[in-house]
C-alpha cells in the first residue's frame, strides 16, 4: 500500500473530516461556510482542513482574507484504483461460493 493511500485513509478516518469531504463534493467552500454547515467552531474546522490539506485531499486558495477549499482529484483516483484491485479477489471468492453451493445442493438432493 502506498504512502498516499495510507495518508488518505488516515485523514478520512475522522468522521468530521469525512463530512467535510462530503460537503466539498458539492463545490468549493470557505472555512466559515464549512464551519457553519457542520456546526463547528472556526478553529476546529481549520484544524480539520489543515489535516486534509496535508494529506493532499484538498487544496486552498486565498481570496482577500478568506481561504477557499476544494477537493483534489488525484488522491481519490488513487484510492479508487486501490479499492478496484480487490474486485477480482472478491469475484473469484463469489465464484467459488457459487460452485460450493451448487455442489451442496447436489449432495442434499435440493434443486432450484
Amino acid at each position: 500500500m502506498s504512502a498516499n493511500i495510507i495518508a488518505t485513509l488516515s485523514a478520512l478516518a475522522e468522521p468530521k473530516r469525512l463530512q467535510i469531504i462530503e460537503l466539498l463534493r458539492e463545490g468549493p467552500l470557505t472555512v466559515g461556510e464549512v464551519a457553519e454547515r457542520l456546526g463547528l467552531l472556526q478553529p476546529q474546522t481549520s484544524k480539520h482542513l489543515r489535516v486534509l490539506h496535508q494529506a493532499g485531499l484538498v487544496e486552498v486558495h486565498a481570496m482577500a482574507n478568506r481561504r477557499i477549499y476544494k477537493l483534489c482529484q488525484l488522491p481519490f483516483r488513487e484510492l479508487d484504483e486501490w479499492l478496484g484491485s480487490f474486485q477480482q479477489v472478491w469475484e473469484e471468492r463469489f465464484d467459488r461460493l457459487d460452485e460450493f453451493l451448487l455442489e451442496m445442493q447436489g449432495k442434499d438432493g435440493y434443486q432450484t
